[in-house]
């Protein structure tokens, strides 16, 4: 098999272990009360820090370029919004928004070179700006879906895949109130659907300054001249960036909760199993990025996860069991929206193929 031929393979494997991954990541904080998601941010950074760490030494420490810290941070910011989007939106209709929005900006900044990068040709540039339009659509309907947030929990047999009831609801009717149960309803789609695209312009760009300092590491007047080409060598400071970026807001947090911050400790260990699983998907996302070019990546890897966590939630959950049960149609409806979008999204992805990576 040719070297192209074996990129090939190592991206597209990468991609697919990335999607299953991305997709999964959620499914330990199924049964566990989250709170506000501030505690648990930071546990789950701890634990994508100890597996930069491990990756790290294993790659024999290569060179730390403190500019790579900066996509790091840009991801925790986008990440503290999380919890907020789902209790506003609901976790189906976030993801929809956020991925659509952060396929998008992943693309267009590797296509046209935005913020200091070098452009990335494609071979067919009409296939590519078509699979493009199709998530520009999509972003845009997901916009105007209604999204159902049911009040009542369910049954633990049967309770949907990280539903509000794992992130938000509590069965204590004594549980304290965040400010998003104070607003009203059109005030929570507005706030959700607005952090809901701010977030995934954010995820977005976490991976520019990686492929800044490699696109400057080809010139010879560049502070990053002989920098390294291959993506997993800057895997300990993207995530050292996320770590400490989530450190400062949960310490901020604790200062404003007047050292009284709201701690949940049944969910340490889930988060930090869930930490590990978005952590090893970003390191597969490193590697496609390295094998496919970004450009080709982003569309394969941000359209997937969205159809996994519907799978889990379809057979292992047992999500979706009969329309005739009013409190299941919320989660029915958001699941086959996933479904159907899935299919556009993936086409972009095979849009974006056209890359000079991208064999004849």
């Amino acid at each position: 098999m040719s070297a192209n031929g074996t990129d090939l393979t190592i991206g597209f494997i990468s991609s697919s272990v990335a999607v299953l991954l991305y997709g999964s990541n959620y499914v330990p904080l199924k049964k566990y009360d989250t709170g506000d998601g501030m505690f648990l941010q930071w546990v789950l950074c701890a634990a994508i820090w100890l597996v930069a760490l491990v990756v790290n030494l294993i790659l024999r420490c290569p060179k730390f370029w403190p500019f790579a810290m900066v996509g790091g941070c840009i991801w925790a910011t986008g990440n503290i919004a999380a919890v907020p989007i789902i209790k506003t939106i609901g976790l189906g209709l976030g993801i929809l928004i956020w991925g659509s929005f952060n396929a998008l900006t992943g693309w267009a900044s590797s296509r046209f070179g935005w913020f200091g990068m070098d452009a990335e040709e494609v071979a067919k540039p009409l296939l590519n700006y078509v699979g493009a339009g199709l998530s520009v659509l999509s972003a845009f309907i997901f916009l105007f879906i209604k999204s159902e947030i049911p009040n009542n929990t369910c049954s633990v047999d049967t309770t949907p895949l990280i539903t509000e009831h794992a992130i938000n609801r509590a069965q204590d009717p004594s549980r304290d109130y965040s400010w998003v149960d104070k607003l009203s309803t059109l005030q929570q789609r507005i706030v959700g659907c607005s952090l809901a695209v701010i977030s995934g312009i954010l995820y977005g760009s976490t991976f520019v300054p990686i492929i800044y300092i490699k696109d400057h590491s080809k010139r010879n007047d560049s502070i990053y001249a002989g920098a390294s080409q291959y993506d997993l060598d800057y895997v300990f400071a993207h995530f050292s960036g996320i770590f400490l970026t989530s450190t400062v807001y949960f310490l901020a947090y604790s200062i404003a909760m007047k050292n009284n911050p709201k701690l949940y400790p049944k969910a340490v260990l889930p988060g930090f199993v869930s930490g590990v699983l978005w952590a090893a998907a970003t390191c597969c996302w490193f590697i496609a990025n390295h094998s496919l070019s970004a450009v080709v990546s982003f569309p394969i890897i941000t359209a997937g996860p969205g159809f996994i966590a519907a799978m889990w939630g379809v057979f292992m959950f047992k999500e979706i069991q009969s329309h005739e049960t009013s409190t299941r149609e919320p989660a029915a409806s958001r699941d086959q929206i996933s479904l159907c979008t899935w299919c556009p999204a993936l086409l972009e992805g095979r849009c974006t193929r056209g890359s000079p990576d991208w064999p004849p």
